[in-house]
C-alpha cells in the first residue's frame, strides 16, 4: 500500500498515519474492510504493529502480519481495540499502557505559537547545534534516565532546549520520529533541581509550536501515571487517548 492509501483505508487515524512513517523503507500495510495494520521497523526504538478498526478484522489482520514479518513488532492500537484482539488470540499478551496525546486536525492555535525572537542562549529556548548533544545526554542521564529519545539514536531528528540565566542547559525536548502527517515529540526532561518553574513548559510549547508549523498534527506519548505532564500537554491544547502495546508470549 501506499502512503495515501493507507491515509483513505484508516481514516486519517493520527496514530497509523505516524506507525506507517510515509510508508518508508522497510514498511508494510495491510487492510481487511475497515481495519488497517502497519508494521514499521524500528519506530521509537521497536518494531511496531499500528493497529485501527473492528477488532475481529483487526485480529485477522494481525495473525497475517506477524506470521510475514514476525514476532518482534509489538502490536500497537486503542487500548480497548488492543484488550478485544487479545481476548480473540491467546498467544498475545500485553506488554504495557500508556497515553497518545495529539493536537486537532487543523489550527493548533495559539497555544502552540513559538515564543518569537528567543534562541537557546541563556534564559532562551531553541533548537540546539548538533556540538550541544552532550549537554543533552547529561542532562536526560539526570533528569530522564529512562528516555525513549536520546541523542545518536535513529529517528532522533533533532532536540531543543531551554538555558537558565547561568547559562546551564535546563529543559530538553526532541524532533523525534515524525513524519509529514505527524510530528512527533520525545525526549522531554527538565533538571530536577529546577522542576515546577516553567522551563519544561517553554520547551514543550516551542517544539509543539514549530512542529505544528511544519505537519498536520503534533503528537506524543506519555505515561499513563505521569499526571503532571498530561496536564501540562492538556493545556498546551493536546488531547488524550488510551493506547496498549501486546505481543506474542514468544517475542
Amino acid at each position: 500500500m501506499k502512503a495515501a492509501e493507507v491515509a483513505r483505508a484508516c481514516a486519517g487515524d493520527p496514530l497509523v498515519l505516524w506507525g506507517a512513517q510515509a510508508m518508508g523503507p522497510g514498511v508494510r500495510a495491510w487492510a481487511l474492510g475497515e481495519a488497517v495494520a502497519v508494521a514499521c521497523p524500528d519506530l521509537n526504538r521497536r518494531d511496531r504493529l499500528t493497529v485501527c478498526g473492528p477488532a475481529g478484522a483487526v485480529s485477522t489482520l494481525v495473525r497475517w502480519a506477524l506470521e510475514e514479518v514476525g514476532p518482534s513488532y509489538r502490536m500497537v492500537g486503542e487500548r480497548a481495540l488492543v484488550e478485544e484482539v487479545i481476548a480473540r488470540d491467546a498467544r498475545l499478551r500485553v506488554l504495557g499502557t500508556f497515553e497518545w496525546m495529539d493536537t486537532p486536525a487543523g489550527a493548533p492555535g495559539a497555544a502552540l505559537t513559538p515564543p518569537p525572537g528567543q534562541g537557546a542562549g541563556p534564559g532562551g529556548v531553541g533548537w540546539l547545534p548538533s556540538d550541544q548533544e552532550g549537554q543533552v545526554s547529561a542532562l536526560l542521564a539526570r533528569a530522564a534516565p529512562s528516555a525513549w529519545a536520546v541523542p545518536g539514536v535513529a529517528g532522533v531528528r533533532r532536540w531543543a532546549g531551554v538555558r537558565d540565566e547561568g547559562g546551564h542547559l535546563v529543559a530538553v525536548a526532541a524532533d523525534a520520529w515524525s513524519c509529514p502527517p505527524v510530528g512527533f515529540v520525545a525526549g522531554v526532561a527538565t533538571a530536577p533541581a529546577v522542576r515546577g518553574r516553567g522551563y519544561g513548559e517553554r520547551v514543550c510549547r516551542f517544539v509543539l509550536g514549530e512542529l505544528a508549523a511544519a505537519h498536520e498534527r503534533v503528537a506524543l506519548m506519555v505515561d499513563t501515571g505521569n499526571h503532571a505532564a498530561i496536564a501540562l500537554y492538556e493545556r498546551l491544547g493536546l488531547r488524550g487517548r488510551p493506547l496498549a502495546a501486546a505481543a506474542p508470549d514468544d517475542a
